[in-house]
């Protein structure tokens, strides 16, 4: 638990206030620990997970040190995996950039580019952006990272996760100016670690450790369902749950179950890249207020979903391995909460899921249910190890 305020930590008075209004009032952990480090110039190499506070820890003190950029020439730049953290980040470091008249603008694929270059054009000082929208835009002559003082690479694991690296490297080759290069990272190792030894001069090393979210404190449940029947059942869990999320392998996947789930009332929306990132965002908006009951989401897309409170992760395709299981899985139990993992099991992906739980050391029947049968409605009360023969 931290005892420091943001004014102990040198962050100056008219920031301070933007926070307090805000109800932001102690820093975090890797804000702690970050913020002095930022603020004296040195290279930051964060190890924390995603909503340990890291947007603060390198958005507000770099807004306090840039100087203002001039038009297409950012002096400030952070590099995302995701055009939903892009908005997040730039949503959370706005109202801080408003108050020093600095700009900030979330640069990603999948919304107009013409927009984006209309407000580079007009001048931004910070921009947060996925790399290969940011390559896209260097090329085209419409930005340029000669100005840059202050370099942020976020999710770097998640960066290298999806294949992002090279462009990561690309961008950063093209940063002429001697900046600072913050990176936070869940993992520094592998790529990550090779980004630091190349793109980092003597960072301060800074690790927040947070307990993970094991297999065992999950509920999980392994449904024997009919092919005819799975989208029913999907339905009867949801319906007596608040909020669930469900995973499917691919984005036609996703628009397909949507459609069925839609069609057995359940209010209901898929995430997948091939979707508007205005579609996108609203679905995210309306899942985590509870305005709809599910979402249905490939790994990938749901890489850029951050919403606690999830009754229910439903794994309606199974997972490739045993990782991405628990990845999926930890989406629930959070909070202390015990969560519950349904892994909806058909005839013809029963071994895939019997060597996947073997892996995972679960030792559970997979327990066959139809729709209609009352144990779906209360699934964590529900004992499968008493219902097997």
């Amino acid at each position: 638990m931290t005892t420091s305020t943001f004014a102990d930590l040198g962050v100056e008075p008219d920031l301070v206030d933007v926070l307090d209004q805000r109800g932001i009032d102690s820093p975090f952990e890797i804000q702690e620990l970050s913020i002095p480090d930022v603020l004296a110039g040195r290279d930051v190499c964060g190890k924390a997970k995603t909503g340990s506070g890291k947007t603060l820890a390198f958005g507000l003190p770099l807004i306090q040190i840039l100087p203002a950029g001039r038009p297409g020439r950012p002096t400030g730049l952070a590099l995302v995996p995701t055009r939903e953290l892009a908005v997040q980040v730039c949503r959370e470091l706005a109202p801080l950039a408003a108050r020093r008249d600095l700009r900030v603008e979330a640069i990603y694929g999948g919304a107009p580019i013409e927009k984006q270059i209309a407000a580079l054009n007009k001048g931004v000082d910070f921009v947060v952006a996925t790399p290969g929208r940011m390559i896209d835009l260097i090329d085209r002559g419409e930005v340029s990272v000669a100005d840059v003082a202050g370099v942020v690479i976020d999710e770097a694991d998640r960066m290298a996760d999806m294949g992002f690296m090279p462009q990561v490297e690309w961008i950063l080759r093209h940063s002429e100016r001697n900046h600072q290069t913050l990176l936070f990272s869940a993992t520094l190792d592998g790529m990550v670690g090779g980004l630091i030894r190349r793109y980092q001069r003597e960072p301060v090393m800074h690790e927040v450790v947070t307990r993970e979210v094991t297999v065992a404190e999950m509920e999980h449940r392994f449904l024997a369902v009919h092919e005819m029947d799975q989208v029913k059942v999907a339905a009867t869990i949801i319906n007596s749950n608040s909020r669930t999320l469900l995973f499917v392998r691919t984005r036609w996947g996703a628009d397909k179950l949507a459609r069925q789930l839609d069609g057995e009332g359940v209010n209901v929306a898929a995430i997948h890249g091939d979707l508007r990132q205005a579609h996108r965002e609203k679905s995210l908006a309306d899942f985590s207020k509870g305005r709809i009951q599910a979402l249905v989401a490939t790994d990938v897309a749901a890489r850029g979903i951050h919403v606690d409170d999830v009754d229910v992760v439903i794994h309606f395709d199974p997972p490739s391995d045993a990782k991405t299981y628990v990845h999926r899985s930890g989406r629930t139990a959070r909070a202390g909460e015990s969560g519950v993992v349904v892994s909806l099991v058909r005839w013809d992906g029963e071994l895939e899921v019997r060597k996947l739980m073997r892996r995972l050391g679960l030792k559970q029947p997979i327990v066959e249910i139809f729709s209609n049968d009352s144990r779906l409605a209360d699934l964590v009360a529900w004992d499968p190890t008493e219902d097997a023969a």
